[in-house]
């Protein structure tokens, strides 16, 4: 009998219920996946919470690799027997076998285990988008990326660093500030006792950076558009603090004509092309070596609640697989 961890309810981590589950035959669009090893991300405490919502009662989690068993009539992307993985939608990964869609599976390189590559695509999906689509780095750009002793702050840091941009990052500790510097951050700031501000001007001489990347939201918003240069972009990825409040528009005129976006990999890989071309880039940085996955943690499935637990309380660092 298959095993997942389901949510009835919105609300802490008592709500994710491990249950058997009924699993039928693929569609004719899906593969089935037996999962060797799932991803833990913070959009999982959203959908959890509710702050994203879904239609209840649901599976939870959008990460995993594993090896295909069956697929459905029409598939042709997979086969049996390939090593997969997958990052986005539909919710589900918390589960020792699931139904996917097969055009949401990409194949994984041989040189990529399981778990490196559960721990990576979500994360490095994110972090292709941002710096290669969203706000193209280019070598000798200085940019501000928050959380960079995260998951995505890790990969983010030591990709920009590859493509030759100075990397500026905040974290919360010492512990951190350190994690960030050994994963190709040139000046972490302790954001709880320097003004990351103050630090960005200062590291840059006054001009500001081209580019923020926050995925920490309502704590870190208002101060990152005031690190930009003019024509500056504040690339909002998350919400770890909380959603920024309502802001007036008007405000980034003064501030250097802004631009501001709200990005998701859902939109950056809807097209099957686009997922291959990011997957492809990722994994190509992964096998060289440019980009290293530190999987930090690691949890049964069925704990995930305290996986969340911890996530939520920022005792994580980089990235963290649930076993099935």
């Amino acid at each position: 009998m298959n095993h997942a961890i389901r949510i009835h309810a919105t609300g802490g981590p008592e709500v994710l219920r491990w249950e058997k589950v009924d699993l039928p035959a693929p569609a004719a669009h899906e593969a089935r996946v037996r999962q060797e090893a799932v991803g833990l991300n913070f959009i999982d405490i959203y959908h959890r919470t509710g702050l994203y919502p879904l239609p209840l009662p649901s599976g939870i989690g959008l990460e995993g690799a594993g090896i295909v068993e069956a697929i459905g009539s029409a598939v042709t992307d997979v086969q049996v027997g390939d090593r997969v993985a997958y990052a986005g939608g539909p919710p589900g990964a918390y589960a020792e076998t699931r139904n996917l869609p097969a055009d949401r599976l990409v194949k994984l390189p041989d040189a990529i285990d399981f778990k490196t590559g559960a721990a990576m695509m979500l994360q490095g999906l994110t972090a292709q988008y941002l710096l290669r689509r969203t706000y193209r780095v280019q070598p000798g750009d200085s940019i501000l990326i928050h959380a960079a002793a995260g998951g995505v702050g890790q990969i983010a840091c030591q990709w920009a660093k590859a493509l030759g941009a100075t990397v500026i990052g905040t974290v919360g500790s010492d512990e951190k500030a350190a994690l960030a510097k050994a994963h190709g951050c040139d000046h972490p700031i302790v954001y709880t006792r320097e003004n990351f501000v103050e630090r960005v001007k200062e590291i840059t001489g006054g001009a500001g950076v081209p580019v923020v990347y926050d995925s920490v939201g309502a704590d870190t918003f208002s101060k990152s558009l005031d690190c930009l240069r003019p024509l500056g972009m504040m690339v909002l990825f998350g919400s770890a603090s909380g959603p920024v409040p309502p802001f007036d528009l008007q405000s980034l005129a003064p501030k250097g004509s802004l631009f501001v976006t709200r990005p998701t990999i859902a939109t950056y890989m809807a097209k099957r092309a686009d997922l291959l071309q990011s997957a492809g880039e990722l994994f190509d940085v992964v096998t060289s070596g440019a980009v290293k996955i530190g999987v930090n943690q690691t949890y049964a499935l069925k704990e995930a609640a305290q996986a969340h637990i911890d996530l939520a309380a920022r005792k994580t660092t980089g990235s963290t697989i649930l076993l099935p």
